[in-house]
């Protein structure tokens, strides 16, 4: 009774749902992988004859078309406003706004007008990148088989149809090298093998098989042998299924909305540091200036606009510009010149600052296909008899039983016994490979033998085995051969023989028993040929390779022993089951190889790592690799990943090789190296002007600098500051991983804008002394001050930027150039007609020998400052280990 209360549950029909073509849920469906295959089509209101074309058309407009989620696309409008978000651009605008409030409208038009520039700069470079990723998305199949009546009493007809017209339950054909157009049920398969790597990474064929009554479901979404999922396709043989799910109810869909929301990337953390650090800064710089103004000099409210022209000094308003412009020629020549597509401005600094790459070893360190490393006899030793035989299997097998294409192993053995294959016996017979009976037979003519037919059977261990005259012990002598190889991380086939007489009739599977063991024909993996020096190159960075990958822990390990990186000790995701995020973490620094990993494996572990202080980078082109791309700091993927990994992706490489990896992660580092330099020289130098300016504040009867003359000088100091978004970086960048600490920044910026303040302070003294008295020349002393801002701010560029650069043979750059063309302006613009007009007197001839004598004091300290910074900060990091500051 329970029985048929089941079926009756099962054959009722769905609720009606309303028409939900643009959404992202479908109606639910009855359990495709529990319940029989008479019980589903009864579910589905379907069966073998198929669905009537009315009937498919209502359940087109209930469920929606055939179509896999995509992201909607971002108007131009949402993109500027979210180029907004991050805080130092925040920070620009209120200092904007308050710029304003004090009438400084030419602060605050400077500085709304470079925030504009950079948000139009990001979205723009944005927008192209969508573009491009859109061109490269693959067509899925353009239509299916489907078993469709005219009506209720018309025969069914096989005829193709749009793929986006297919609905829940249609009957569909599947054939060799097609496409699984939804998530389907088998009824009935012959040989079906189908390719999962889009959805679980495996990336030898997965038998399949029409279980009419199903047990006991195996572990993993995908697994279930009599389903099939959206973004499959057909290796070979063929089957009729019942289409269970479309569109957003898929499985493919699932996985894709699974993945979650991105957390904060390295870049993200590095901006939000630094830019606190700064808030710290700007919101006690101008209480300061009010209260030593009004203490010290009576002076009130009309110190305000002074103030806020300190704290904008302080403030790097090309920040927003450079680190777009970087961002983006470094985008637009890795696009130009290798093919590589960012699709995240931000994340091309994360590559650059990555200092840990998770991969699997399938496609990436390995081809996509097995070669064969041995062929073993009975007794273990080397037996190249056993390859022959084998190669006759295949040969045969493929050519009488009329395959499309051999498999993966068989084309290795193909390729491995080359010419011997097609040359040795003659072919009668062959049995195709049965993936419930994991066997192919061929039968050939027995060399040298009159009427004897020989069968060679080739297939797994344990099947072959089972078919060979063997004892007890024997057998287990052989099994215990099998395992070892498998340990070592080899794939195995079993090849065994047995002499027949001659027949007329047909061969059967009957036939395959009292056979002759021959032996084993182990399987590796083809290596890709760019990996070994890649993964060299990789290690020389200071970027870590992590094995994240669904293997065996030997095959993945010997992966890595033959590429000569070290797997130390696999450690299994059933054994990092075990462990807490805060010992996955410790453990997961130390390990190399990860086997065995499921989606939810691979997202752990890059979030333990990330959590230990790593920058994480992560390449995976299939479903199941989305979780962890979401949960890296950046995410890579190959442009012919599935289109939900494509737009999930930060970066989408030409091919999926260790060396396109490579070369992004140093236009990475050309992009954050520039960055970095650009925020040392100019918050150290922003910072020592300040701390000068506050000192002399104290001294002076008079403000240093007026309101008017801190702008012009802050619009000279940024027009220059916009070559270092062109500049090469020294090779030493390149080295090692990039990171925007902000308690280095924090050190680095003090020490040195100390040694600024030190200068602007021996500068005072100078003026002093060639003014005989402060207190009666206010224009001069303007004018001098502001002629040794700019000099000082135009060394500082040289020095901590060019010392390399010499030692290098280099010549000069951009940065250099800029730097010239600030000192001229800092030395003419006083003497110019607009002198007056920005209230600039004239100097003394005395006053720029003495300057010129600070000047070079100012230049050997920093040069000596420089070399000492960078020895200290010279060590890279060890592959894999946190970059330093």
């Amino acid at each position: 009774m329970a029985d048929r209360a089941a079926v009756r549950r099962a054959a009722a029909p769905v609720p009606p749902q309303p028409p939900a073509p643009d959404t992202t849920e479908t109606p639910a469906a009855p359990d495709a992988a529990g319940l029989t295959a008479l019980q589903l089509l009864r579910a589905h209101g379907s069966g073998p004859r198929g669905l009537t074309e009315d009937e498919a058309a209502r359940r087109l407009a209930r469920y929606g078309e055939n179509v896999p989620p995509a992201r909607r696309p971002v108007t131009r409008r949402r993109r500027l406003l979210r180029s907004l978000r991050d805080p130092f651009t925040t920070v620009l605008l209120c200092l904007g706004v308050l710029s304003a409030a004090v009438a400084a409208w030419g602060t605050a038009t400077v500085i709304c007008s470079l925030v504009l520039v950079s948000c139009v700069l990001r979205a723009s470079g944005e927008h192209r990148a969508d573009r491009s990723v859109a061109l490269l998305r693959d067509l899925l199949p353009t239509t299916a088989t489907v078993v469709r009546r005219a009506d209720g009493e018309a025969a069914p007809e096989a005829r193709e149809v749009p793929v986006g017209e297919v609905v829940p339950g249609d009957v569909v054909r599947l054939g060799p090298g097609g496409l699984v157009p939804a998530d389907v049920r088998l009824l009935r398969a012959t040989g079906l093998s189908v390719h999962q790597q889009a959805l679980t990474g495996e990336s030898a064929p997965v038998p399949k098989d029409a279980v009419q009554e199903p047990g006991p479901a195996p572990p993993g979404p995908f697994a279930p042998p009599h389903l099939c999922f959206q973004g499959s396709s057909v290796a070979y043989g063929s089957a009729t299924a019942l289409v269970t799910a479309t569109g957003a109810g898929t499985r493919f869909a699932a996985a894709h909305r699974a993945g979650g929301q991105r957390r904060f990337t390295a870049f993200d953390r590095s901006v939000h540091g630094i830019s606190w650090t700064l808030i710290r800064f700007m919101l006690l710089t101008p209480p300061l200036v009010l209260v030593a103004g009004a203490a010290l000099h009576g002076r009130g409210l009309e110190t305000l606009p002074f103030a806020v022209a300190v704290a904008v000094g302080l403030t790097p308003e090309m920040l927003p510009v450079v680190v777009t412009t970087a961002l983006a020629r470094g985008a637009a020549r890795l696009a130009r010149d290798h093919r590589v597509i960012v699709t995240r401005l931000p994340a091309l600094h994360d590559l650059g600052a990555v200092d840990v790459l998770c991969l699997d070893k399938t496609g990436t360190l390995t081809q996509d296909r097995p070669v064969v490393t041995r062929a073993l006899g009975a007794d273990g030793r080397d037996d190249p008899e056993v390859l022959r035989w084998a190669g006759a299997n295949a040969w045969w097998t493929l050519h009488l039983a009329d395959l499309p294409v051999p498999d993966a192993l068989d084309e290795a053995v193909l390729e491995a016994a080359g010419g011997e294959a097609a040359d040795g016996p003659e072919g009668v017979a062959a049995l195709p490979f049965d993936p419930v009976r994991r066997l192919s037979t061929a039968v050939v003519r027995t060399p040298g033998r009159l009427g004897r037919h020989t069968l060679v059977v080739k297939g797994a261990v344990e099947q072959v085995l089972d078919r060979c005259a063997l004892d007890a012990t024997e057998r287990a002598r052989l099994l215990g051969l099998a395992a070892a190889e498998a340990a070592a991380g080899a794939r195995l086939l079993a090849v065994a023989v047995a002499e027949r007489p001659a027949r007329q009739g047909g061969w059967s599977h009957a036939d395959e028993r009292g056979l002759t063991f021959r032996g084993l024909v182990t399987f590796g993996d083809a290596l890709a040929p760019t990996a070994a020096d890649a993964l060299g190159e990789l290690a020389g960075r200071g970027v870590g390779v992590k094995i994240l990958t669904g293997d065996h822990p030997g095959t993945a390990a010997q992966v890595c022993r033959d590429l000569g990186l070290d797997p130390g000790r696999v450690l299994t995701a059933a054994e990092a089951d075990r462990l807490t995020d805060a010992e996955l973490g410790a453990t997961a620094r130390r390990t190399t190889v990860f086997a065995r990993c499921g989606p939810e494996h691979k997202a752990r572990i890059v979030t333990a790592l990330r959590t230990a202080g790593h920058t994480v980078g992560f390449l995976g082109d299939g479903v199941n690799d989305l979780p962890a791309l979401h949960a890296a700091d950046v995410g890579l993927c190959p442009r012919e990943s599935v289109d939900a990994v494509r737009e999930s992706a930060d970066v989408v490489l030409a091919e999926k090789d260790l060396a396109a990896v490579d070369r992004a992660i140093t236009a990475g580092r050309h992009s954050g190296g520039n960055i970095g330099t650009y925020l040392r020289i100019t918050l150290s130098s922003n910072l020592g002007n300040v701390f000068a300016m506050l000192a002399t504040a104290l001294l002076l009867p008079f403000l240093p600098m007026l309101p008017a003359q801190v702008l012009v000088q802050n619009l000279c100091f940024d027009a220059a500051q916009l070559a270092f978004a062109y500049e090469r970086p020294s090779r030493a960048v390149l080295r090692r991983p990039i990171r925007l600490r902000p308690h280095g920044f924090l050190r680095f910026i003090t020490g040195f804008g100390l040694i600024n303040a030190a200068a602007d302070v021996a500068t005072f003294g100078v003026l002093a002394l060639t003014t005989r008295g402060v207190h009666t020349s206010q224009e001069v002393f303007h004018a001098g001050w502001f002629t040794e801002n700019l000099l000082t701010q135009a060394l500082v560029m040289v020095v901590l930027r060019g010392g390399r650069h010499a030692a290098e043979g280099r010549g000069a750059g951009p940065v250099h150039r800029a730097a010239l063309g600030l000192a001229v302006i800092g030395v003419l613009l006083p003497l110019s007609p607009l002198g007056p007009l920005l209230a600039m007197g004239t100097l003394t001839p005395l006053y720029y020998a003495l300057l010129a004598t600070v000047l070079a004091l100012y230049a050997a300290v920093l040069a000596v400052a420089r070399r000492r910074h960078e020895r200290a900060a010279d060590p890279g990091p060890a592959p894999g280990g946190p970059a330093q500051p």
